[in-house]
């Protein structure tokens, strides 16, 4: 049985006991549960709203981490204008506890 759900605009195939780094969700060794978008579970497939509704799952905040460093640079010609930027952002390591069909 394998879920896909959706947190931070992005989506996830997970299966139960998978570690996934998502967008961060809150904090260490604490609880969450994600609503799926789609369950299959052998020839099964949920993928409509009335079949999802009592579906969840279940997943534990692992450990915080980061993502990869990314820079930027802005120029502006004959301008003496110049920006240098960048970004790093914070993920959760989560690992699915359980899939529940509902």
């Amino acid at each position: 049985m394998y879920a896909v759900i959706a947190t931070g605009g992005k989506q996830y195939r997970v299966e139960e006991g998978q570690r996934v780094l998502v967008e961060r969700l809150g904090a260490v060794d604490s609880e969450v549960l994600l609503t799926p978008v789609l369950v299959v579970d052998g020839d099964d497939v949920l993928a409509t709203p009335a079949t999802l509704s009592g579906a969840s799952v279940s997943a534990r905040i692992v450990s915080d981490a980061k993502g990869p460093k990314i820079r930027g640079f802005t120029y502006k010609n004959k301008s003496n204008q110049r920006r240098r930027w960048g970004h790093r952002q914070h993920l959760a390591e989560i690992e699915i506890t359980g899939i529940t069909r509902g």
